[in-house]
């Protein structure tokens, strides 16, 4: 990342096309394991090892909702849903594999570069759900097979229409700035979200340090979760949110709530949420069956149905309250770029914002 000297027509003009990076770009070690169907012998193979352990990311209510529909669809088998931040989530990983512990069946994350790490450590194991290899588009799936997006969503600032006018609404980045919302702004922070770290790191490759060095010179309330600044706006404690998950105000919205999403003019980061099998799964059967589950057609729909996230399954059908990802400018990120710099970030973030 390189510091650069800030200013409005600068963060006005930044484009997809500087922003854009390759999702799964690391090149494939070998071969990608055969498309997997669902069974009736990995249902009773599944069945006979009757849990699993879900490490995730994704919002607890999301989290459990995927857990109780795969309980009913398949009686028999427990999840143990172990929901955290991202950072979290990884560094409880590490731990446990450290010590050699295997307690983890299939995680996902909404970092995609703790995907990197765990192939890397050999801590994966390959399964291509039949979903993905006939309806994901290539780009979210990774070459091996080792893991594929399980779903999305994006980065957003957003208001509450109580406190602020639609036409005082901030609409870029830039506008943030405004001596107007001193005191006003809340934002998550990087060293405990995943989507954060990543929405930090488009940022400041993007904007500069120096947008977010000014940024902090607005007294903004800090807060752990992506998910926070929806509630905080929602209560009033904030008039605006510098970031934060788009879903969450959508979902707001649909229950008459007074909020409203801005994507920035500059553009907004996009969070894939990977998932993955692990190689030491104390319950191989059951964690590959969760996987098959994840990315059917009918899991992807209730994710977005339900949860106002985003799907790559070609066969699920955009929630109407959305803005098309088509008509967006999207800001990526290269996991690989993000898993290089995430200490750093981490912990410029925390001397600029002072927590």
């Amino acid at each position: 990342m390189r510091d650069r000297k800030w200013s409005r027509r600068d963060l006005l003009r930044a484009s997809t096309a500087a922003a854009a990076g390759v999702l799964f770009a690391e090149p494939s070690k070998a071969a990608a394991p055969p498309a997997a169907a669902v069974t009736s012998a990995l249902v009773e193979a599944a069945k006979k090892e009757g849990k699993l352990s879900f490490y995730s990311a994704l919002e607890l209510t999301t989290a459990e909702r995927l857990a109780r529909t795969f309980e009913a669809k398949y009686p028999g088998i427990a999840v143990r849903v172990e929901r955290s931040g991202a950072e979290r989530i990884f560094q409880r990983i590490a731990q446990e594999q450290g010590s050699g512990i295997n307690a983890v069946d299939v995680a996902n994350s909404t970092d995609p570069a703790h995907y990197l790490e765990w192939k890397k450590n050999d801590w994966l194991a390959p399964y291509l759900p039949d979903d993905v290899a006939k309806h994901f588009p290539a780009d979210q799936v990774d070459p091996d097979g080792m893991y594929a997006t399980s779903c999305a969503w994006l980065e957003t600032i957003g208001y509450n229409t109580n406190l602020v006018k639609r036409e005082d609404a901030p609409k870029s980045y830039a506008d943030l700035l405004d001596p107007r919302w001193q005191g006003k702004i809340v934002k998550a922070h990087p060293g405990y979200s995943g989507a954060i770290l990543t929405t930090t790191f488009v940022l400041a490759r993007d904007l500069g340090w120096p947008y977010l060095e000014k940024l902090a010179q607005q007294k903004v309330m800090q807060v752990q979760s992506a998910a926070d600044p929806p509630k905080k706006i929602l209560l009033g404690e904030r008039a605006v949110m510098a970031d934060g998950n788009d879903y969450n105000l959508v979902l707001l919205k649909d229950q008459g709530k007074p909020v409203e999403v801005v994507y920035p003019a500059e553009g907004s980061p996009l969070i894939i949420v990977p998932s993955g099998v692990f190689r030491g799964a104390p319950n191989p059967n059951a964690a590959r069956l969760f996987q098959s589950f994840f990315f059917s057609a009918e899991t992807q729909q209730m994710l977005v149905d339900v949860f106002a996230h985003r799907s790559f399954h070609a066969h699920v059908n955009e929630k109407g309250e959305h803005v098309p990802l088509a008509n967006l400018k999207l800001l990526k990120a290269d996991p690989a770029a993000v898993q290089a710099q995430s200490e750093e970030i981490k912990a410029r973030y925390s001397k600029i914002f002072g927590v």
